[in-house]
């Protein structure tokens, strides 16, 4: 199943939902698990981006469905990057 990274920035309005209720990453993870993207791993990063997340996903499309779906909720702006294994790219070349 293909594998994209998932950049997320938080808005205001997403960080005081978080500091209000900081179990709301899992609560989002298992949202984004019912529209058929499985999150494999995650981390909170300081920089430009709050969240990397790596996700499983049927295909772009329904990456885009949850990129639009979160992004319509006020809270975070996503980044999302197809992701293709070194070993695999490189046998392509």
């Amino acid at each position: 199943m293909p594998v994209f990274i998932m950049l997320t920035r938080l808005t205001s309005n997403g960080v005081k939902t978080l500091k209000d209720n900081p179990g709301r990453v899992q609560e989002v993870n298992k949202e984004v698990e019912q529209l058929g993207v499985k999150v494999l791993s995650q981390w909170a990063t300081l920089g430009e981006y709050d969240f990397v997340s790596v996700v499983e996903a049927p295909d772009e499309k329904t990456m885009a469905k949850v990129s639009v779906e979160l992004g319509s909720r006020g809270t975070t702006s996503n980044e999302t990057m197809s992701a293709i294994p070194a070993e695999e790219f490189t046998k392509t070349l």
